[in-house]
């Protein structure tokens, strides 16, 4: 049986790359974005690639999804959406509603996808769940201070991939964090340390190689452990 990916955030940056990726190496992709508008051009050339347009916030379209591929298998479920938010200036001039949309974006939108794919995922023999972080969501890796927003969210993501890791036991599905380094994206600035194909390669190589004895762990793009 052919192997099923679904990614979300995937129309640009890494998700794109990722995409492209999979295809290559045979796998069905189901692509999740708002504006599809880059994944278009790759229908002609990969016929094992669907896409569904989709904010990842908007939790009655994510379940019309999974509705669509009830009786599905899902080997990888990719979280790749991803929200940074405004930069802060001032200590004091916090924007609350853009913090709480960066929460949504990146610490709830994770947990309520695979909600709705768990039924997906316990089809297949190896699943994994799989969200991108940072390691700016680390706690003892924070030694500069500021991006409130950012890093509270991705340090709530990593609880919810840490106990979800617990939970998916019974279902064999295996849960990770990944970090995919600074990378030169638009999210990432032009300063980043690595392109778009190292990291997704690399994080595709991850995943690729991924054991059950990984379950629960924050790894970076070469497979190294990230501290929480």
């Amino acid at each position: 049986m052919q192997p099923h990916l679904l990614i979300t955030g995937a129309n640009r940056g890494i998700g794109l790359a990722l995409v492209k990726l999979y295809l290559d190496d045979n796998w069905a992709v189901t692509a999740c974005c708002r504006e599809p508008k880059e994944l278009i051009t790759l229908l002609d050339v990969y016929p094992s690639l669907t896409i569904c347009t989709l904010d990842v916030t908007d939790y009655a379209a994510v379940n019309k999804i999974a509705n669509k591929l009830a009786g599905k298998n899902i080997d990888l479920l990719l979280n790749n959406a991803g929200y940074y938010g405004p930069k802060e200036t001032d200590l004091g001039d916090t924007n609350v509603d853009e913090w709480r949309h960066v929460l949504e974006v990146n610490a709830i939108a994770p947990l309520k996808i695979i909600e709705a794919f768990l039924p997906n995922l316990a089809q297949s023999q190896n699943a994994v769940y799989a969200a991108i972080s940072s390691k700016m969501g680390s706690m003892s890796d924070n030694n500069s201070g500021g991006s409130y927003l950012y890093r509270s969210s991705k340090a709530a993501l990593n609880s919810v991939i840490k106990s979800l890791s617990i939970d998916l036991i019974p279902y064999k599905i295996n849960v990770i964090a990944l970090h995919p380094g600074w990378v030169r994206t638009e999210m990432g600035g032009p300063n980043g340390l690595i392109d778009v194909q190292e990291s997704a390669s690399g994080m595709k190589q991850v995943l690729d190689q991924l054991t059950p004895l990984q379950n629960g762990s924050f790894l970076d793009f070469q497979g190294k452990e990230v501290a929480w």
